[in-house]
Parts: structure tokens; sequence; C-alpha cells
């Protein structure tokens, strides 16, 4: 679990690459200081586990149908991502709760300058439309963010300087491509509100008529 409150801002020192997988070797400073094999961190959103480690760089495993679903197979050396350690027991908590399963992926549509904010409009899949409410939470590469605009297949967000300046978000341009996580909250609320709506169409269909019809009632 994550907060969505990034780090610090690592770098791809290399990357091993085959069909559907790779391995990427990053370079960083902050979420190495208590490091151990195993640790979760989040890298541009996506929650991945830490295989080795040196006192700079550290290596993870993505899988194929991590690679397939989210940005990272469009990474190369040299390429900066979003770090973030797993959320610890009792710490201070100041974003929301960020799996770091990406839902899917966004393309930036618009930036804005407007005062001291950037607005950026993200076109979103239309599948994960219903899991989006305006003054919702979502997490985009990883970082906790406000949706303020929603429309049917994009939402848009303001990034204040100081998130400009500690993730990636700062130096994205139109047409890049962004790793969309969800809400939770929103997530479960939907499944249950569909969950329910099966249930009432389903009960519906069966009345004292369709009992009577055939044999179950007096």
């Amino acid at each position: 679990m994550f907060t969505g409150i990034i780090e610090e801002i690592g770098k791809i020192n290399k990357i091993k690459k085959s069909a559907s997988s790779m391995i990427l070797t990053i370079t960083a400073k902050k979420v190495l200081k208590d490091v151990h094999i195993g640790d979760s961190i989040s890298v541009n959103g996506v929650c991945l586990t830490v295989t080795s480690f040196t006192e700079s760089r550290f290596q993870v495993d993505v899988m194929p149908e991590t690679f397939e679903a989210t940005t990272l197979r469009s990474l190369s050396a040299g390429s900066h991502v979003n770090l973030e350690r797993a959320m610890a027991a009792g710490g201070r908590f100041g974003g929301h709760f960020v799996n770091g399963h990406v839902d899917g992926i966004g393309t930036i549509k618009r930036l804005e300058q407007v005062e001291n904010a950037v607005y950026v409009e993200i076109s979103i899949p239309k599948e994960l439309s219903p899991f989006f409410i305006m003054k919702g939470s979502v997490a985009i590469d990883g970082t906790s963010l406000t949706v303020f605009g929603l429309s049917d297949d994009s939402i848009t967000v303001s990034l204040i300087p100081q998130t400009r300046g500690d993730t990636i978000l700062g130096h994205k341009k139109t047409g890049d491509m962004v790793n969309l996580e969800c809400d939770v909250m929103a997530k479960y609320f939907h499944r249950f509100y569909e969950q329910a709506q099966r249930k009432k169409s389903s009960s519906s269909n069966i009345s004292y008529e369709f009992l009577n019809q055939h044999g179950f009632a007096d």
C-alpha cells in the first residue's frame, strides 16, 4: 500500500528487456535508506519488488502482465521515474490509499498554465469512466491528485509548483502516456452497485404470478 506522495525521482540505469518482460536497474537515494530484498517500491505507480540493491541502485522484475498493462514498457535507459516506498505502519498519511495496481493508461490531451498551477487534461479508457468523480482521488504515475474536471472520456487535474518539481509530471508533454490508478473505494462501490443491480434484476422476474404458473404457490 502506498500514499501517492512521491519520495524522489529515480533514473533508469539499465534495462534488460525480452519480448514481454524486463528487468529494471534504477538509480535512487532516499528509497534505498532502509531497503531490503523483497520490499515493495512504487515505480511510476506500479508496485514492484526489490530483487537486489547496492548503495545507489536497486533492481526489479517486470512481469508480462505488468509489461503489457502499464507504461513501463516504454522506458529506456536515462528515463526518470517516480519512486515511493510502501507505506509504513503508523506513518503519516498525506495522500490517499494507492495499491500500486494500474487500472489503465491515459494520454495527456492538454496542458494549460493558470496562475501558479498547470491544468492537465488526460484522456481515459472508456471502461474506467465510472470510477472517477469530481473532487475524487486518482493516482497518475503514482502521484496522488484530485479530479477537478470530468467528462466521459477525460479527467483534468491541477499541478502545483511543488508537485511539478518533485515528480516527473512536471516534465510531461502533450501526447505523453501515464499510468492511471482509480480510487480503490470507487472501484468497490461500483462493484457492490453492479452486484445489487444484478440481484434486483434477477429477483424482479420472480413474482407471485410466476410462482403460481409454475406450481409453487397455492
